[in-house]
């Protein structure tokens, strides 16, 4: 770590859970953002401000004005962009040594598995049921973190599933199909409070850079919720669902590893 580094990140090192050995971890990492707009703005922001040494952003979409009540990194400078474009500008300026790889697609099939594969840690900033079912889909398959949030109106919710461990439990198990309405849809009809997504993008780049540091408990297998209406906070724990068709293929692919 060169001086102005040292310098950059003085306030990380200055903390006995995080120091020198905690920074060169994140310095060292790689973290995928999946979605730019309400909470992977916040998120990527402090993943790059914190030193992630490598970013990778996927989204499809383009800037539009009603991004910018709550799409932190965009712009009106930036309206009609491919949002991955306006993220890096914004990123750069305010770390310009992190490395970022901007994919400018919707993620899908054997793409989604080498860039999961490919990353330490996962996070799912997407606005679908879909998006999300595949996220934690690939992430159980390669065994790497997800770590996952949604926000509308006054709620949010946040979670980390941590697919190293062998017995994780996975977003299906939380929200069987059709059980989780799509965020998109759901601010376009009911809204969302614009600081909401701040508070949620914010806490999944803190559980993301606890993962690469090593520090800290996450919140695998917890659910935290948060309604800044009335100003309430609440986790909750929760298991492996049994009937999980997610879990039971990975419980028989790693069958089938052990048998070979």
């Amino acid at each position: 770590m060169n001086d102005a580094q040292l310098q950059r990140y003085s306030r990380h090192l200055l903390l006995a859970d995080f120091g020198m050995e905690g920074q060169a971890r994140i310095m060292a990492s790689h973290v995928l953002v999946v979605g730019l707009g309400g909470l992977g703005c916040p998120a990527a922001l402090y993943l790059a401000s914190a030193g992630v040494g490598r970013l990778t952003l996927a989204d499809v979409d383009k800037v539009e004005v009603s991004n910018l009540q709550r799409q932190i990194l965009h712009t009106e400078a930036r309206l009609g962009w491919a949002k991955v474009d306006s993220a890096a500008a914004a990123l750069t300026e305010v770390n310009p040594e992190v490395q970022m790889t901007l994919l400018r697609e919707r993620l899908e099939g054997a793409a989604l598995c080498a860039q999961v594969a490919a990353a330490d840690v996962i996070l799912d900033c997407s606005d679908n049921f879909a998006t999300r079912d595949a996220l934690n889909a690939a992430a159980q398959l390669c065994g790497k973190p997800l770590v996952s949030g949604a926000a509308a109106r006054f709620e949010g919710l946040v979670s980390v599933f941590d697919f190293r461990r062998a017995a994780s439990p996975c977003y299906h198990c939380l929200f069987p199909e059709g059980a989780d309405a799509d965020a998109e849809a759901r601010c376009a009809a009911l809204g969302v409070f614009a600081p909401l997504t701040g508070v949620v993008g914010s806490l999944q780049a803190a559980e993301a850079l606890k993962l690469l540091a090593g520090m800290g408990d996450s919140l695998h297998a917890r659910l935290l919720r948060l309604d800044l209406l009335s100003g309430r906070i609440r986790t909750t724990s929760f298991s492996p669902d049994p009937a999980c068709p997610v879990c039971a293929a990975r419980r028989a692919q790693g069958d089938g590893k052990s048998k070979d």
